[in-house]
């Protein structure tokens, strides 16, 4: 996938999908997948109705016609984070740029555009970003967003707006409902009387915040796929390894969004140095915070496999959260520790024997 730090340089036409995209989730998912090259293929996705309707008949285009016409399908997101520019401090992200990219690959995505969000952005009025950004700079010839799409100065613009104004230059602009939590409870389960929260419907918001309440089922499933934190294993204090549970110590990206503190059953694929041989699989526990029991000095991530002997170190894990086991805690002495680690294996175990 091509990945352009600005306008120059990229893939023009393009089918766009306009917004943050801070977790790919599958609420994002849906506004990505109109600009997808086989996206309008109705039998391909069952005659789904993603959108209330465009400005322009766009669901007669085939792949075919698409491809004649060179369209790129591109992600228009913003660097950094307007949230972050407006603050002027950091946000961590559920998929900093290296995750990101992966998901968007791995939906088909060709092209992803990150737009300097800088004062000269912000300041653009909703029609000088059709014109100057859509129209001259990307040479869009189809436009998806979702419903609470908002641009432009102020965030003026909405995305009624936009289909009004792209209607100008004859693009078509596809806007895709809001999906809410409910809909998947009521797809994937017979219990469709979970609690929700007043505002359910699927979004980065409420995925953080699931994530900080230890809800990892929850955030799973706004998530369409297991939470993750990937990470290089370096050297640590080696204290797990002195009560019989040795551990990885993460490395993650710097701005990764963290989960409430405490214990995880987790899943984690082992990245081998060479990129042709296949993850390897195993599964554990992982601890985030800051060890109390043995006053430990920073912050860490750990992961101890199950059944695992072989060195970690350098090596890359991808660690699949699966279920908040306890939060962190200080124990009175290391066998009470020990305990509770035995514990927190045979549970996680149980756990993932059924996931």
């Amino acid at each position: 996938m091509w990945v352009a730090s600005s306008t120059e340089g990229i893939l023009t036409p393009t089918a766009v999908a306009l917004g943050k995209f801070d977790g790919v989730h599958i609420g994002h998912q849906r506004v990505i997948k109109p600009i997808l090259p086989w996206a309008q293929d109705k039998e391909r996705w069952g005659g789904e109705k993603l959108a209330e309707k465009s400005t322009f008949p766009t669901a007669n285009v085939t792949p075919l016609e698409s491809q004649k016409k060179r369209i790129h399908s591109t992600v228009v997101t913003f660097d950094p984070h307007p949230q972050e520019f407006f603050t002027g401090q950091p946000r961590a992200l559920l998929t900093p740029l290296d995750e990101k990219v992966e998901q968007l690959r791995s939906l088909g995505v060709e092209q992803l555009v990150l737009l300097p969000f800088d004062k000269e952005l912000s300041a653009l009025s909703p029609q000088d970003f059709v014109a100057k950004i859509l129209v001259q700079q990307l040479q869009c010839q189809q436009i998806s967003v979702g419903e609470d799409f908002c641009f432009g100065k102020k965030r003026t613009g909405t995305a009624k707006d936009l289909q009004t104004l792209a209607a100008k230059f004859n693009i078509p602009v596809t806007i895709v409902p809001i999906k809410t939590d409910t809909d998947e409870l009521s797809r994937n389960s017979s219990d469709i009387n979970t609690t929700l929260t007043e505002d359910n419907r699927i979004s980065t918001s409420l995925i953080r915040q699931s994530l900080e309440a230890g809800d990892i089922e929850k955030a799973n499933r706004l998530l369409g796929r297991p939470y993750t934190l990937t990470g290089v294993v370096i050297p640590g204090q080696k204290l797990g390894r002195t009560i019989g549970f040795p551990t990885a110590n993460l490395q993650l990206p710097k701005g990764k969004f963290l989960p409430h503190q405490g214990v995880y059953a987790v899943r984690v694929l082992i990245h081998s140095q060479n990129p042709e041989v296949s993850p390897t699989e195993n599964l554990g526990v992982m601890n985030i915070g800051n060890r109390p029991t043995v006053n430990a000095t920073h912050f860490a991530v750990e992961v101890h496999l199950f059944d695992w002997s072989d060195d970690l170190y350098s090596k890359e894990l991808v660690v699949q959260l699966v279920k908040f086991l306890r939060p962190e805690q200080k124990f009175p002495s290391l066998e009470a520790l020990k305990t509770q680690i035995q514990l927190d294996c045979t549970v996680a175990r149980e756990i993932l024997a059924s996931y």
